[in-house]
């Protein structure tokens, strides 16, 4: 029962970072081109939700939102928030009964 949960959770993540990354490649692609826009709320949200490293990988890769401050340190303060979640996570399922 406890594997399924771990592969659920990692094929979630996994989910999720991919679609962060696209979804910036996709906001740059938009703002060239004068074009309607995702929310930076929305790019946030999505990060927050499990998606900060494929998030990070999207703002390196397609240069975007690099100027920002709330992404140039939100986006790795959210990362490092969800590194400390997933630690304490994995001492309670190793550790605490």
């Amino acid at each position: 029962m406890r594997t399924y949960c771990i592969y659920g959770i990692l094929i979630y993540l996994a989910a999720i970072n991919v679609a962060a990354f696209f979804l910036y490649g996709i906001d740059k692609w938009k703002a060239q081109r004068n074009k309607w826009r995702i929310t930076e709320a929305r790019l946030l949200r999505i990060a927050v939700a499990g998606g900060s490293i494929g998030a990070l990988l999207g703002m390196k890769i397609w240069h975007h939102k690099t100027k920002h401050n709330r992404f140039r340190f939100g986006l790795p303060a959210i990362l490092i928030l969800q590194l400390a979640a997933i630690l304490a996570a994995l001492y309670c399922y190793y550790f605490v009964n």
